[in-house]
């Protein structure tokens, strides 16, 4: 029976955090799961490898057995005389029934699936050789003293998206959002970015049997300015200038998200110049500090020209 090597699985080092592991397990979840690769065996098998993987590392204490025994897991499985006893002696570890196979999946809005994973059929367990004789069993079904009560599962997560400002991300806003029977207010932080996820926990489907209720995932999305670009903490405008002002210098008003500021134009200013704007763009989300605002001025020539300006710009011509 051929090692399964849970690390390379999730493409992980032997010393990864569990943050690590998850994030990993994450990433191989969206990309291979069955609704994203309909038809594709091959995508199906990685699939349930990756979520084998996952059963192990995922949980620290079945991680610390699997490290132990590695690759000499067989020897222990001979001396053990049954597949998932325990060589270490006290209760066997594996501690897993019978029965349908059941994937749960928790991980922000972009890696979400309602399910993970579906029940196996005609029994089927659904993991490899290796896992059933390592562990004893799959699924999610775990045995307690006594009698064989059903298995704890979390409830399902819930998602939904919070639309809002440029104004309101740079600010700090707040929705309230009706779930179920209980009104929700979501607050932001100055600084929220399009495409980010809050978690609010325990606000997802009740858990079965006693199981922990599942998370409430809200993505922001910021609706697109009239004026403003925002690129990372920055922000980008173009800003119209005269053309005396763009030969002679002067001052020009700018509208930031804080209020109208003077900007000094020097002399000579050319057509699509940039200027910053120290601290003036967004909050750094979670800090103190500020992006800058960056300014393109466009230069706005006269479309019509009095006698007396006509003559004063052929005399500029000439003495140029």
């Amino acid at each position: 029976m051929e090692y399964k090597d849970y690390y390379k699985i999730l493409g992980v080092d032997k010393k990864a955090s569990q943050d690590e592991i998850k994030k990993a397990f994450r990433k191989l979840a969206v990309k291979y799961h069955p609704d994203k690769n309909q038809g594709n065996q091959e995508a199906e098998n990685k699939f349930k490898q990756i979520n084998e993987a996952n059963e192990v590392l995922g949980d620290p204490e079945k991680r610390k057995q699997y490290d132990l025994l590695g690759e000499n897991w067989n020897k222990y499985q001979h001396a053990g005389g049954q597949p998932g006893s325990n060589p270490f002696g006290g209760e066997g570890f594996n501690g897993f029934g019978n029965g349908g196979q059941q994937f749960h999946y928790e991980g922000d809005l972009n890696d979400f699936f309602a399910n993970a994973g579906g029940a196996g059929s005609g029994g089927s367990s659904g993991f490899s050789d290796f896992f059933d004789a390592f562990f004893g069993g799959s699924g999610q079904k775990k045995k307690t003293r006594g009698s064989g009560s059903a298995s704890r599962l979390k409830g399902h997560d819930f998602e939904t998206t919070m639309q809002i400002s440029l104004e309101e991300a740079a600010q700090g806003t707040s929705r309230l959002i009706q779930l179920e029977n209980e009104k929700l207010r979501i607050t932001t932080k100055p600084g929220a970015y399009d495409g980010q996820v809050l978690r609010i926990k325990g606000k997802g489907a009740t858990g079965v049997s006693g199981g922990t209720s599942g998370d409430l995932f809200v993505k922001i999305k910021i609706d697109p300015h009239s004026s403003f670009i925002r690129k990372g903490d920055d922000l980008y405008r173009e800003q119209q200038i005269d053309l005396y002002t763009a030969i002679l210098g002067g001052e020009a008003i700018i509208e930031t998200l804080s209020g109208k500021i003077k900007m000094n134009i020097a002399p000579g200013t050319q057509p699509g110049k940039q200027l910053r704007v120290k601290g003036k763009g967004m909050p750094v989300y979670g800090t103190s500090n500020f992006g800058d605002l960056y300014v393109e001025l466009k230069i706005r020539i006269p479309e019509q020209l009095n006698e007396e300006q006509k003559q004063l710009f052929e005399k500029l011509k000439t003495i140029s």
